[in-house]
């Protein structure tokens, strides 16, 4: 056999794999856009009768501890912290811990809320690292609001400093650069007064306020961004949460709840050790971990997502601080999955170890490597018929039109499936009123797919690679404009 015959059998299998996994990966994310859309539907039939107005007037309603853990979030913390106060919700408070912050972040938020330093000490229930080194009350309003400043100690001892000084039954974990709807908390926490027993977490739709009015802490006025980098993330986000995570909790495999918005339970947060500080997606892990214990212990928990609560937050607007935020969320999926590789095919996990976590390597981790090939694989095609006439063609055994196809198919199908997350959204919520604003994001999910889908490929291959290297972990610097501008 020649080096020719070799060559092309190579080409014709590596071919028929890339049309295999594009039509198995665009099948079950089909599957997910079909329990999407049922879940959405049974949501908004229940939401007619959900009396939320009665349940902010509940006086045994479970108390909420929101914690924001803060690094240097001048920017934003003031607006940040008036829009928590501001919760329709009976009975919450609002934890601040502040990790060693060397901006302006403390000065700001004891001068916004007239706060005084207070001898409270914190309980050490969960080990942490960085020391408490001062705890300060708002002297303002009927809502308490605790900050507490601490040594740097990274993000995830932040929040287990926050869990161990929280007060109420319930934890919810948001980003200091997070703005919640006034009915947030209402929504959130309503799988947990339907089934206190079983509902351990749940996790809300988490959207962009880039190019978005936002006054006193609230968004009075929803656009799509203007900058093409912060619109192509709004129908990312969309597509991850509409069609996602809404298609994963309805077939009750929920793997992840995003660190800017998630409710858990106290006592199970105790259970688990709080938050792993070793991990670079502690947010991600702590529910990987929390459906190990679920199976380990045998207990009868669930993990849901709730469309409805919304939670606003900063996306980059450069590609530098963008690629960062890919490459960390990758190499933290990239841990994560190591790290509990022992759940992979167990019954034991139920529907997130024979289903979920088996579908997240094979289509979340794996996919930017086979993304990135195919695109070698695509090039390296069109140079071997672009030299046809020095006899280099593939006798047929790659056949050109079929190639085009699979491509114009695979890039179509990733633009009808944003689309119907924008449906989705149209159809439910609507938050995106005007017609401009609609057809911005019709042309986002179509942009999406020219450049901006390919770099973010190689920068989650980065992303692995780091993690297989185990290189020091880098959090990078998110350099946020703040709520106050467009």
């Amino acid at each position: 056999m020649d080096l020719f015959s070799v060559l092309t059998g190579a080409v014709t299998v590596l071919g028929w794999f890339f049309i295999a996994y594009s039509v198995l990966i665009n099948t079950s994310f089909l599957g997910l856009t079909a329990l999407a859309v049922l879940d959405f539907h049974s949501y908004l039939r229940r939401s007619d009768f959900a009396a939320y107005d009665e349940t902010f007037a509940e006086p045994l309603a479970p108390g909420i501890s929101i914690l924001m853990p803060a690094y240097n979030e001048a920017a934003g913390i003031v607006e940040a912290v008036r829009a928590m106060t501001a919760m329709r919700y009976p009975d919450f408070e609002v934890v601040v811990v502040d990790d060693g912050s060397r901006d302006d972040t403390v000065r700001l938020m004891v001068e916004a809320f007239d706060m005084v330093e207070a001898p409270i000490v914190v309980p050490s229930r969960i080990p942490t690292r960085g020391r408490v080194l001062r705890t300060y009350l708002s002297r303002r309003g009927s809502h308490n609001v605790l900050l507490v400043c601490k040594e740097n100690g990274g993000k995830a001892d932040a929040l287990n400093v926050g869990i161990n000084a929280a007060r109420k039954a319930l934890v919810c974990m948001v980003d200091a650069d997070s703005i919640l709807d006034p009915d947030a908390l209402l929504h959130v926490s309503r799988p947990f007064a339907d089934d206190p027993e079983k509902v351990l977490a749940s996790g809300g739709v988490v959207r962009i306020a880039n190019g978005s009015e936002i006054r006193r802490g609230r968004v009075v006025d929803v656009r799509m961004p203007r900058r093409w980098l912060p619109r192509i993330q709004v129908v990312e986000y969309l597509r991850a949460f509409m069609i996602g995570r809404s298609g994963w909790s309805r077939l009750g495999g929920l793997l992840i709840i995003s660190g800017a918005f998630g409710l858990f339970r106290k006592d199970v947060l105790f259970e688990l050790g709080g938050l792993a500080t070793d991990c670079i997606g502690e947010d991600a892990e702590l529910v990987v971990r929390l459906h190990r214990w679920i199976g380990d212990n045998d207990v009868d928990g669930r993990v849901v997502f709730v469309s409805e609560p919304v939670a606003w937050t900063e996306v980059p607007e450069t590609t530098a601080v963008l690629r960062k935020q890919r490459r960390r969320w990758h190499r933290g999926l990239t841990e994560i999955l190591v790290r509990h590789k022992g759940m992979i095919f167990r019954p034991r996990y139920g529907i997130i170890g024979m289903v979920t976590m088996p579908w997240f390597v094979a289509f979340e981790l794996a996919a930017p490597f086979v993304e990135a090939f195919g695109f070698l694989y695509l090039t390296f095609v069109l140079v071997l018929f672009g030299v046809e006439e020095a006899g280099l063609y593939t006798s047929g055994l790659v056949n050109r039109d079929i190639l085009w196809l699979l491509l114009t198919v695979s890039v179509l199908y990733a633009i009808v499936l944003t689309l119907t997350a924008v449906l989705v959204e149209q159809l439910s919520f609507r938050r995106y009123r005007g017609l401009k604003d609609l057809l911005i994001a019709m042309w986002a999910a179509v942009e999406e797919n020219v450049g901006y889908r390919q770099l973010n490929a190689l920068w989650r291959v980065g992303g692995t690679v780091e993690a297989w290297r185990r290189r020091p972990h880098d959090w990078g610097n998110m350099q946020r404009r703040g709520f106050d501008r467009r």
